[in-house]
Formats: C-alpha cells, structure tokens, sequence
C-alpha cells in the first residue's frame, strides 16, 4: 500500500513573510500510520518547493500510489483540489483524499466542484484517515464506506456524510513523525534558523465570532507536558530545530499543564537550545502575571496577543469577551518580562471607515508593541460571524481568503482605499520601529531578534510579496485607482452547500424562536404571579403566593 500525501502549491503575503512554515499536519498523520504498519509513505510539499503541475504530475505517476491525499485551509482548497486532479492523471486507479478545515465543513461545495476528489476526511484526520487507508487495503472502501465513521462523498448524484467521528481522546498515543519533512528548508527568518511548529493542545474554550478553531476540534483536550517536550528535543536534537511555535489557539489556557510544560523545557537545559513563541489571550497574560518570568526562563519569546480592535464594540461582536483596556496592560507586563509582543488587529468589517482605521493606529502607538499586524477580516463560510453578514458578502473566490485581501467592502470606502490606509499604518508603524526602536533596544538577543523581524519585513517588501501588493499592483497611494484584486467572480457556492446553510440557518431560527417563546412565556407566569401576590396583600393575606 503506498500512499503519497501533497501539501498544495498556494502562496500569499501573510505568514510567509516570517519564513516558510513546516506543514506539520503530515509529520502527525504520518506517525500513526507508520505505527501501524504502513510504511510506504511519500510526501511532496508542492508550496515549499514551489513545484508546477507538470513536476507533480511526474512524480505522481513514477510513484504509482494506490491512495493521494491532501489538505487545505479555505485559501488553498482550489490548489488543493487541482492537486488531486492532477494525481487522478497520473495515476487513474489512485483513491483522492481531502481534509483540513475547509473540506470538513464545505464538503459539499468541494464534491460539488471537484468530482475527482473521491473521499473528504472531516475533523481529525490522525484516526479517520487510518481507518480509510485499512478499508482500502481490505477493497472494501467502496462496500463498507457508509460504516466509516466522518468522512463525506459523492454517490452516483447525492453527497453523503457518514456519522461523525468522535475527536481523539489520546493525544498522547499519537507520536508524529516529524522525519518525513525536508528540514533544510523550513527557516525562521528573524533568526535563521529552522522552525517547527508542535502543539501542547488541541480546541479551545472561547467561541469567537471569526474563527473556525473550536468548531473544527470540538473539545478542549491537553497532552501530557512531558511528552511534548520529549516531543520538541527531538526535534532540536535530531532535525536542528531552533525556533518552535506552539499550534494552540491559546496553549495558556490550562495554568497547570502549561507551567509543567515549562519547568520541564528548563529542567531539561532546552532554552539554551531553542527560543519559542505563541499566541494567547490578553486575559491569560493578566491572570499569569506573576508566571511572566517562568515562561521567559523556559525559552518563550514571542507571544502574538489576539488584540483584534481598538474599539469595544468590536471586540463584543467578535464574541472576545475581552476589554480594549487590557491589551495595554498584557504588553506592558509582557515588556516588562523581557518577552517580545506583537498587536493584531482585525479590520475591514462593512463598518469600518477611515477614521476607525486611524484609531487602530494610535492604539498601536500607545500601546507600544514590538510588532503590529492589520489583518483583513476573512469571512469563513463556516463560522458565525459569516453567517451574521452573508448578505453582505460578495465574494466566493475562496483562494482570496487569505487574511491579506479584503474581501468584504467597507460602506464607507472601496476596497483599494482600505488597503492604502492599512499600508499607510504599516509605514508609519515600522518606520518609527526601525528607526528608533530596534536598533536601540538592548543588546544581544533582543537587538538581534527585533533586526530580524526587520529584515523579514524588508525582505518581503522588496520582493512585493507582502500582503500580496505585486500581485495586486499597489505601489503606493498615487496607484490606488489601479489596483486590482482579481476576483474570479465565476467563482459561487454550490446549491448543495447553499442549501445545506439553509437548513441550518432554518434549524437556528426554530431554536431561537423556541427559546423566545420559553421566555416570553416566563416572563408572563412571573407577571401572573407578582400580579396575584399583589392582590392578595391588598386583601390582607400572606406576603408569599405558594404554586
């Protein structure tokens, strides 16, 4: 049984420009069906090595695998589902496999658009994906697939979902193996060093408006913090590893396992070795105020704080169930502690305007972050916020969604003004940055990790690669009227997706109009009551009506 898994060909100016990113869904899918005796594993990562179709399609058919897989987040998933096409040319008799966050809740849009994709692995891939490869290996995939519990395909018309899968109970049981990553390449650019990316923790408690996260992983699970750190010296041994980034949404969020996980980096002399860092909330930083210093000791140096917006209401429609008033305090303490931060910011929602632009601006200047990030609002159609402005939404050209193109258009501006007043934020911000900041901020590791956030923005400018600005022909504000984001407007949602959101959206409005009623209907008995109690005091009788 021989298995080739593709990470899709897909570039944008977000993350890239830090470094390129080691695609560490393989290392974890590769693990457990190494463990369980498939060993024939090959795979290609088509975005890191930039290879063309031609280069895929020759590859695909010198390995002649019997199963392709591939993944994709909501940018990629056109790459990705032409990636499959392409193994389907070359190897004809090859099952096609896709997963990630984007098939698991759009399968019926990707069955629908892409007929050469045989089979949608939804949620975790580590146990469903093992199950498929077994049902294959056996010729029963065709049979048996109603019993193999989430995944999703298409039968002679229809689209079926089989049960779901119930989320990994043993994080613990899974050992990725991180070997089958080219590690040459995977470099951190404000350090040069090689980068991984493991994860102390799936889920995440928080329900954000905006984010996908806690509906993909569904519960909240942590691993044991000895593993993981047996975890990451083997990769600093064994793959050179210097720079780590934990994959949690907010790896903070259970106080214990985190300290633990950081005692025993120290315990075992891995900061000396390796620097890390991680995103997390403004709150955490506040409730583990006095851990600051632990953490820094471990190694951790970087934390990227979900700020998300200047303004409270904002932050109360993104469901953050956090205070702007915090985000100062979180990067003060976090100075303090000798730990680089780095502000998001969420804009280009249809109500954002020049002057709230302007705010986000003035809040990054007060309060005075290392880094600073203007990240365009992406609607992801599975998340509720997009459910809540779906009309407003007029763009379906998913491989835009990329959290550097804006995608919904503000009432008050057009969309080439939105990206000149972000990038005039970025200038401003940076420029202050570069020329009075990080050249003058301490020595050693702190003047060298700010030069090299320095350099990786540089780097990307030069190239135009930064947000994407060659690609849409941006060079300023004399060329806004120019700019061009190549929307493929032939691009819309499916009727079977879009009548799968209905009955959704139908499902919500009985529910929510259930619980309407209970409350009405509360609210009446209470009336009924206090009415009754008061007539009865006017009487002379008992200050309590029993029912």
């Amino acid at each position: 049984m021989r298995l080739v898994l593709i990470h899709p060909n897909y570039h944008s100016g977000g993350a890239e420009i830090a470094g390129n990113w080691p695609p560490a869904w393989v290392a974890y899918l590769a693990g457990p069906l190494k463990a369980a005796g498939y060993t024939d594993i090959h795979f290609i990562d088509a975005m890191t090595h930039d290879i063309g179709e031609d280069e895929l399609r020759a590859r695909i058919a010198a390995l002649k695998p019997d199963i392709v897989g591939a993944t994709a987040i909501t940018p990629s998933i056109y790459k990705a589902e032409r990636a499959l096409e392409v193994a389907k040319e070359a190897a004809p008799s090859a099952i096609t496999v896709l997963g990630g966050v984007h098939a698991t809740f759009m399968f019926k849009q990707v069955l629908s658009e892409a007929p050469h994709v045989d089979a949608i692995v939804r949620g975790e891939g580590e146990e469903v994906f093992l199950d498929f490869v077994r049902a294959v290996e056996d010729g029963r995939w065709q049979a048996d697939r109603k019993k193999i519990k989430g995944i999703a395909y298409a039968e002679d018309g229809p689209i079926v979902a089989t049960q779901a899968a119930s989320t990994v109970k043993d994080l613990d049981g899974i050992v990725p193996d991180w070997s089958i990553l080219d590690w040459e390449k995977y470099i951190y650019i404000p350090l040069n060093t090689r980068l991984a990316i493991p994860s102390l923790a799936r889920g995440c408690p928080f329900t954000c408006s905006f984010c996908s996260q806690w509906k993909f992983w569904r519960d909240y699970r942590v691993r044991d913090p000895q593993k993981v750190v047996d975890e990451i010296e083997d990769l600093v041994n064994n793959h050179g590893v210097g720079f780590f980034i934990l994959a949690d949404e907010e790896p903070t969020i259970n106080k214990r396992k985190f300290t633990e996980f950081c005692e025993e980096l120290i315990r075992r002399g891995l900061p000396e070795r390796v620097k890390w860092g991680i995103n997390t909330r403004v709150t955490d930083i506040k409730r583990d105020m006095d851990m600051l210093p632990l953490w820094r000791r471990a190694g951790l140096v970087h934390i990227s704080l979900g700020t998300e917006a200047a303004a409270q209401l904002k932050l109360d429609r993104f469901n953050k169930e956090t205070k702007v008033e915090e985000n100062k305090e979180a990067i003060r303490l976090l100075r303090e502690a000798d730990i680089f931060t780095e502000a998001q910011f969420i804009v280009g929602l249809e109500n954002e305007t020049v002057e709230t632009l302007e705010e986000t601006y003035r809040y990054a200047r007060d309060w005075n972050p290392d880094l600073a990030n203007w990240t365009m609002y992406t609607p992801w159609p599975f998340t509720p916020l997009f459910q809540e402005l779906r009309d407003k939404v007029e763009v379906f050209d998913f491989e835009k969604y990329n959290f550097v193109t804006p995608i919904m258009k503000p009432d008050a501006m057009d969309r080439a003004t939105l990206l000149d007043r972000v990038m005039h934020n970025y200038r401003r911000f940076y420029m202050i940055k570069a020329l009075f900041h990080y050249p003058w901020r301490g020595r050693g590791f702190r003047r060298k990790y700010l030069l090299g956030c320095l350099r990786a923005f540089a780097k990307a400018g030069f190239a135009r690669t930064f947000y994407d600005l060659g690609k849409v022909g941006y060079w300023g504000p004399q060329s806004k009227e120019k700019v061009d984001f190549h929307f493929d407007d032939t691009r819309q949602i499916a009727e079977a997706q879009m009548a799968d959101w209905e009955a959704m959206a139908d499902r919500k409005a009985r529910a929510a109009e259930r619980k309407a009623a209970v409350r009405d209907q509360v609210k009446a008995e209470k009336a009924r009551l206090a009415k009754l109690q008061a007539e009865t005091k006017a009487c002379g009788g008992v200050d309590k009506v029993e029912v």
